[in-house]
């Protein structure tokens, strides 16, 4: 016997945050996992979180606004299927969806919200 549980996205509820973006999500004790979906123009304003944040494009083009906007630090990257953005905990950080996208998150540690949902 085993403490393995398969989870199926298809199966999973879906939550819609923001206009544009469905999410469902995986919880586990040590890290958490979300698959997003981002309607072409779905813009996720500049937020931030603790959390240490992998997005992982697996569908589609996203445009990741990185650095709080309106400062020297501020930089935007294009990512593509099979890139990962590694975000450490605190970085400010938007999403644009250049045509529908699917990401999958990965956040350590895992968290009920996270900074779109506050």
């Amino acid at each position: 016997m085993t403490d393995a549980i398969i989870h199926r996205w298809a199966e999973l509820p879906a939550d819609f945050p923001m206009e544009k973006l469905e999410r469902r999500r995986v919880i586990g004790t040590q890290a958490m996992i979300s698959q997003v979906v981002l309607e072409a123009g779905c813009d996720v304003p500049s937020h931030h979180h603790p959390n240490e944040q992998f997005a992982h494009v697996v569908s589609g083009h996203v445009r990741f606004g990185l650095g709080a906007p309106d400062t020297p630090a501020y930089h935007e990257v294009e990512l593509g299927p099979g890139e990962v953005l590694q975000l450490p905990g605190g970085v400010p950080h938007s999403a644009y969806a250049i045509e529908r996208c699917e990401i999958l998150d990965i956040f350590s540690p895992p968290s009920e919200t996270t900074g779109i949902d506050e």
